[in-house]
């Protein structure tokens, strides 16, 4: 083997993975950088100079308790909300995916209902569930013996009626995710647990979840913020979050835009802290799948 080929071989190899930058910094980054800033700097000052803003107003009405409690019960039902949410997405999976063709048409049809219907329309309908059924009724079936009955009106009130239909909601999505990121884990992974004698559940928990995850975190993460920004649906039903605590304000003292602007603060600040839990989240179960655009230098050995 000649010198150089020999020198070739026990040199430094650099593996660069990124696409080679060419010659310096194009013009466009600098010129797309400057339309950025001018929109910036455009934007700041309309915030701050125009008068119809009213920050005063907007600084005495962002801690006020009547707020405060918006804001709370827009959490509560946040975080409720998720939770049925996720379980009722779990049970829609297992019947899209079930084997047996009478369940996995149920969960198909809940799906395509679920996605055909405006969530507003979800919540009235629940809320107005009443009226097509004064009374819920347990009982033999074909018979005319009732067990157990109450008002429906007693059972369905305003957060209720915003729980349910946001669960039902959030679980024809939420279960489409979870297929989804069981479908992405390869049929090899499901073979090789059944060759180690593993059940379709300890393999479902034990090596499918864990690969699955990672690839429903992102999805399921922006669904729920996208649940948080929902509940301001259910002011149309009259429960008191965010939205509703806001309407009654400008309703009685016509403050229109400064009070929605005490709305969006609070969606704002609240929508940045889900956000960040959502990077802890990727980042976490992302450990070990993470490519590096750059190798480092490697010596050969002779």
């Amino acid at each position: 083997m000649s010198s150089p080929e020999k020198a070739a071989l026990t040199g430094p190899i650099d593996i660069d993975l990124t696409t080679p930058r060419i010659g310096r910094r194009r013009l466009s980054w600098w010129v797309w950088g400057a339309v950025g800033a001018f929109v910036l700097i455009g934007v700041t000052r309309f915030m701050i100079v125009t008068p119809g803003w009213q920050w005063n107003v907007v600084a005495e009405y962002l801690f006020k308790p009547e707020i405060l409690r918006g804001v709370m019960n827009t959490i509560w039902l946040t975080v409720l909300s998720a939770l049925t949410g996720l379980v009722a997405g779990g049970l829609v999976a297992i019947l899209r995916m079930s084997q047996n063709p009478a369940l996995r048409i149920a969960g198909t049809a809940f799906i395509w209902l679920m996605r055909a219907i405006p969530a507003l329309v979800v919540l009235l309908f629940i809320f107005f569930f009443g009226a097509l059924v004064p009374e819920l009724t347990v009982g033999i079936p074909f018979t005319d013996i009732t067990l157990f009955s109450v008002r429906t009106n007693d059972v369905i009130n305003k957060f209720t009626a915003a729980l349910i239909g946001l669960t039902l909601i959030q679980a024809a999505y939420v279960g489409e995710i979870y297929r989804a990121g069981i479908l992405s884990v390869s049929k090899g992974q499901y073979e090789a647990a059944g060759a180690i004698g593993m059940t379709r559940a300890q393999a479902m928990r034990r090596i499918i979840m864990p690969q699955a995850i990672r690839v429903i975190i992102p999805p399921l993460s922006n669904e729920l913020i996208t649940l948080f920004k929902s509940t301001s649906l259910v002011s149309v039903i009259g429960f008191t979050e965010l939205l509703t605590s806001v309407q009654l304000v400008y309703g009685r003292t016509y403050q229109t835009i400064p009070m929605l602007l005490v709305a969006c603060l609070w969606y704002l600040l609240l929508t940045s802290i889900a956000m960040l839990a959502q990077g802890a989240l990727e980042k976490h179960y992302s450990r070990g799948f993470v490519r590096r655009s750059k190798l480092r230098t490697v010596e050969v050995p002779a």
